[in-house]
């Protein structure tokens, strides 16, 4: 059966804006950067671990008409249809300090929890995403 997941996707609204947020500021690398004429097929992955990739998909052909794709557009701009991602790190208050160094704007955290310490960030477009530090 399964072994693994290879790619979630999140909706994101500029793709380049994207980049800079995960790349630039998030520290994420680039997988693949693909012009594919009807998309751009765009993919991050945390350094060192390119078997999991997140798809960063703008809204729109061919995963969805483009009346669709308008209607996905403006939830996304309201902030209410963002996807989530989650992140492990061996140190919360660590990741926070420097995420927090770039610029990053945090929901919340550092927490503590039942299972660890953890954080959340909303990326430009409302993509909910937490980080971790698990119980040893």
């Amino acid at each position: 059966m399964f072994t693994s997941i290879n790619v979630s996707q999140i909706f994101v609204l500029d793709q380049d804006e994207a980049l800079d947020f995960y790349v630039g500021k998030l520290g994420l690398e680039v997988h693949s950067d693909v012009d594919m004429g009807f998309m751009r097929w765009l993919t991050v992955n945390v350094p060192g671990h390119k078997d999991r990739q997140i798809l960063l998909e703008r809204p729109g052909p061919p995963s969805m008409d483009e009346e669709t794709a308008a209607q996905v557009r403006e939830l996304i701009s309201k902030g209410v249809m963002g996807g989530w991602v989650g992140f492990v790190t061996d140190d919360c208050q660590a990741t926070y300090d420097e995420l927090s160094a770039r610029g990053v704007e945090f929901t919340d955290g550092p927490n503590e929890q039942p299972y660890g310490i953890d954080a959340g960030i909303r990326d430009p477009f409302g993509n909910k995403l937490r980080f971790v530090q698990h119980r040893a």
